[in-house]
């Protein structure tokens, strides 16, 4: 369904649940009509003023549904980056969000300068089921030694990105975990702070005492706004867990975005919401698919379970790689199929 159809669809809903009010008091109002006709007359005038002020009313909300429909189609137009790939065959067939089911995102945290591609700096694979309602969030350590998918080589997973861009690094993942990876989000991590002050700043449960780039971290709950946010999840030296740590981190930040997202208050910044994706996020996600998304399954978001694939360091050729024991990566594929509706 196009969002022109959806949003209009609305308005059509809206209407007619005034329609119908408004012709259920007229109904009553006609019963005794000869017993009550100068009290009738008083309804009449109380129906009108208040017929007056719902269509000021609904013309109001239709402009403003119109102005945010309008902003956000210019933002998703703008967002939008199809890719073409040739991927292997991991679906027994095509994927329909409509039918509602299981998908999944690779989100890219990309730490990129002026004349310099630069190297994906967080990778984290959601997998999101209708069905069971809920969300798995992996996220896979950036030196993860790993088949780079179109390139030839075996190196760091995050090398992938430098190499080939989004569909190497979506190839490179689905090799690696053997499933298929429908989408990615790819978003700049310094332009990600504005995205955390566009819908007023997260809250996170830090269970880490610990300074990073002058902000203070106490433990238990705490606010952020974006700088904060960012060097919350980018600590790693001062972390006993180092890359599990930080990524546990990142995957907070990444949860508490889309809760507050969500939240029915963000959409009095939608502004500011939308101005802050348009310059830091590129995604294969179209509007029809993020519209469905959001009908079929919005509820997912509330049953998150993170995972971490274990491994140990190694240095080969002078180089350190975290490297990923079979058994492992077996047990994380498995695991992520099942949620996927594939196993």
């Amino acid at each position: 369904m196009s969002i022109n159809v959806y949003y209009y669809r609305q308005l059509y809903v809206l209407f007619a649940v005034v329609y119908e009010k408004v012709k259920e008091k007229l109904n009553k109002g006609k019963e005794n009509k000869k017993m009550q006709r100068a009290k009738q007359k008083k309804k009449r005038t109380g129906l009108k003023i208040f017929l007056s002020v719902l269509i000021v009313l609904v013309l109001g909300i239709v402009g403003y549904g119109y102005s945010i429909f309008h902003n956000v189609n210019k933002a998703v137009n703008t967002v939008h980056k199809p890719i073409e790939r040739t991927p292997e065959v991991k679906r027994p067939s095509a994927l329909s969000l409509q039918e509602k089911e299981p998908f999944s995102v690779l989100m890219l945290g990309v730490d990129e300068r002026a004349g310099d591609k630069g190297r994906s700096d967080t990778m984290v694979v959601i997998t999101v089921n209708p069905e069971t309602n809920s969300m798995e969030m992996l996220s896979i350590p950036r030196d993860t030694r790993v088949e780079i998918v179109g390139h030839g080589t075996t190196d760091k997973i995050n090398h992938a990105y430098a190499f080939g861009g989004v569909e190497m690094s979506m190839n490179t993942v689905e090799k690696f975990l053997d499933i298929p990876i429908d989408y990615y989000i790819k978003m700049n991590m310094d332009g990600f702070k504005d995205i955390v002050n566009a819908v007023g700043g997260i809250t996170v449960n830090n269970d880490l005492e610990f300074s990073q780039d002058g902000h203070p971290f106490a433990k238990g709950k705490i606010d952020l706004d974006g700088d904060a946010a960012l060097s919350y999840a980018r600590m790693r030296k001062q972390d006993a867990r180092g890359d599990f740590g930080r990524q546990m981190r990142q995957r907070q930040v990444i949860e508490g975005v889309m809760n507050k997202g969500a939240n029915i208050s963000a959409l009095w910044k939608y502004d500011d919401v939308l101005k802050a994706l348009s310059n830091n996020v590129e995604t294969n996600l179209a509007m029809d698919d993020m519209v469905d998304i959001q009908k079929n399954y919005a509820g997912a978001r509330h049953k998150i379970e993170q995972l971490e694939i274990k491994g140990s360091g190694s240095t080969i050729g002078g180089v350190w790689y975290y490297i990923v024991a079979d058994d492992e990566r077996t047990n994380i594929q498995t695991h992520l199929k099942e949620h996927l509706g594939l196993s």
